[in-house]
């Protein structure tokens, strides 16, 4: 029997469904009754994978009953998928077609399923983007006010004052949850044994980064975007740059390498070494960034604390 990938379009209220080859097209409710009738169909044939877009967390319940009912599901970024139906030249978007290019997708490029996070870690995520989106508006309500008329600046005090009780009532709960896990709090005190790792980066990479150890140097580098790649063409070699990944965890590990730099002697030494050697302070940081989620991956897998002589290049 032929393998099928399955493309799945989620939206708040229904499922669009197309199978890929064979062309079937169908559309079920958002509900559980509609996911458990979805995935009567789905078993009855030989599905090889099923691919659905992050649509920032809708699509969460469905690739949990997937997993549940042992059917390999992926969810992808939806940029990916969208380049590659511009590639197709379906320019085209309804939810029928994108469960068509999903199919494809699923066909053509067959991510990888990855293990689903749990319960408890979505949970943890969850208030680690809270607390992210706390931080913005804190940024943007501080910069307000430098320039805010003067009838005005008290409403924004204010409000300030309330998002930082927020983020404070935020950050209690993150501790808490962070310490209610054995296998947390213990990746918790290797992690923060690194000069420049506090508890906001430890606590996104609990929550938003679970593959932490699971994976190789290039591949957690990959996953997070700080891995660099090629712009070669013929004789032209262009600068390399890095792209994609996850920017929630990026974003926090960069301002840990900025404290890693002043105060993380291998990591000062690596960054003053590339520095020293012509390199932009801003392609050294990043390097620094790199080096520092290597080194933290390692210290995972192997469940190390900080050593500077194990660090060592």
């Amino acid at each position: 029997m032929d393998k099928h990938f399955v493309g799945i379009d989620v939206s708040r209220d229904s499922l669009s469904v197309a199978v890929h080859p064979g062309g079937q097209s169908m559309e079920f409710p958002n509900t559980d009754e509609g996911r458990a009738e979805l995935i009567t169909h789905l078993q009855e044939w030989q599905v090889a994978l099923v691919v659905v877009e992050a649509t920032g967390g809708i699509e969460r319940t469905l690739a949990r009953s997937l997993a549940q009912a042992s059917i390999p599901v992926a969810v992808v970024n939806p940029r990916q998928v969208r380049d590659y139906a511009k590639a197709l030249g379906r320019l085209a978007k309804t939810d029928a077609i994108d469960a068509q290019v999903l199919a494809q997708f699923a066909e053509a490029v067959r991510p990888e399923p990855r293990p689903l996070a749990d319960d408890r870690t979505r949970e943890l995520a969850d208030l680690v983007t809270r607390r992210d989106q706390l931080v913005t508006m804190l940024t943007a309500e501080k910069n307000r006010l430098r320039s805010a008329p003067h009838d005005i600046q008290p409403s924004i005090v204010e409000h300030i004052a309330w998002l930082k009780g927020q983020q404070d009532e935020l950050d209690q709960k993150i501790s808490a949850l962070s310490k209610a896990e054995p296998k947390w709090r213990e990746r918790d005190r290797i992690l923060r044994s690194v000069p420049g790792v506090g508890p906001v980066l430890s606590a996104t990479v609990l929550g938003c980064l679970p593959e932490l150890g699971q994976l190789d140097r290039r591949e957690i580098a990959a996953l997070v975007g700080v891995a660099p790649f090629n712009r070669d063409s013929g004789r032209m070699r262009g600068r390399r740059t890095v792209w994609g990944g996850r920017g929630n965890v990026r974003k926090v590990l960069y301002m840990s390498t900025l404290a890693a730099v002043r105060c993380n002697p291998v990591i000062r030494a690596f960054y003053q070494r590339l520095v020293d050697a012509g390199k932009r302070k801003k392609v050294a940081l990043v390097a620094c960034m790199r080096k520092l989620l290597v080194i933290l991956n390692a210290m995972i897998r192997h469940g190390t604390l900080w050593s500077p002589y194990v660090a060592l290049p």
